[in-house]
């Protein structure tokens, strides 16, 4: 593994030593500490505005991976096991416990190198409920991780599944973000970019693991189903 620059870098898919040994460099959370867990609420702690006061940039990203009570149970699977991030060019240790405080990496390939992106999960929220009958429910998994020292930004990003009150199940990700390097600072618009590419990415990656055991509908949207 090489430190270059803060960053922390391997030419090859980093193995769970080279993780282990970033993480334990990276220190802690690398943004403001009123912010931290912001994003478990974020119609009601901040606006975008708000944040965009701060330096920050949001991106949301929401998808419809399938319907009914089985489909949200896959979907909740799928995010504790990380497969919406098992993209092949961007991945995090299938092993790694969905629980407050645990830290990891997401790893990620870029060009030639591979770039290790140490984070902290700050929180994880869950619940489902349903009727006596069974025939409706709601219910929602989330979890958010904070940016650690040594990581390209800094700020928060929210993966959620949710089954609504008519039986959809809605996958979304949810981040605020600003340049902590300089070569985030530098490449800004060309790292937003790839921020959108991997909610669209990831959202893809957990409606195939739905899908696998039952079928899910192939609709996007940009905002809440009306």
């Amino acid at each position: 593994m090489a430190w270059w620059g803060g960053l922390f870098l391997s030419l090859s898919r980093p193995s769970p030593d080279q993780q282990k040994s970033c993480l334990a460099s990276a220190g802690g959370f690398n943004y403001d500490a009123d912010l931290h867990g912001a994003s478990s609420a974020p119609d009601a702690l901040l606006t975008d505005r708000a944040l965009a006061d701060r330096g920050f940039s949001v991106n949301r990203s929401r998808v419809l991976v399938g319907s009914g009570a089985d489909a949200f149970r896959r979907a909740k699977s799928g995010l504790l096991s990380w497969k919406h991030l098992a993209l092949g060019w961007a991945s995090v240790e299938p092993g790694t416990p969905v629980k407050a405080g645990t830290r990891f990496c997401i790893c990620y390939k870029e060009v030639i190198p591979w770039v290790m992106f140490p984070l902290q999960i700050a929180y994880v929220d869950g619940g489902f409920s349903s009727s006596s009958s069974g025939a409706k429910g709601n219910g929602v998994l989330a979890f958010g991780s904070g940016t650690l020292q040594g990581h390209l930004l800094a700020g928060e990003e929210r993966f959620s599944v949710e089954l609504d009150e008519e039986s959809r199940v809605w996958y979304e990700v949810l981040s605020f973000s600003k340049p902590a390097h300089v070569l985030s600072a530098l490449c800004y618009p060309y790292v937003q970019f790839r921020q959108r590419q991997f909610a669209r990415e990831s959202g893809k990656a957990l409606r195939r693991h739905v899908a696998a055991g039952g079928s899910c509908s192939d609709s996007f949207s940009s905002s809440p189903p009306q």
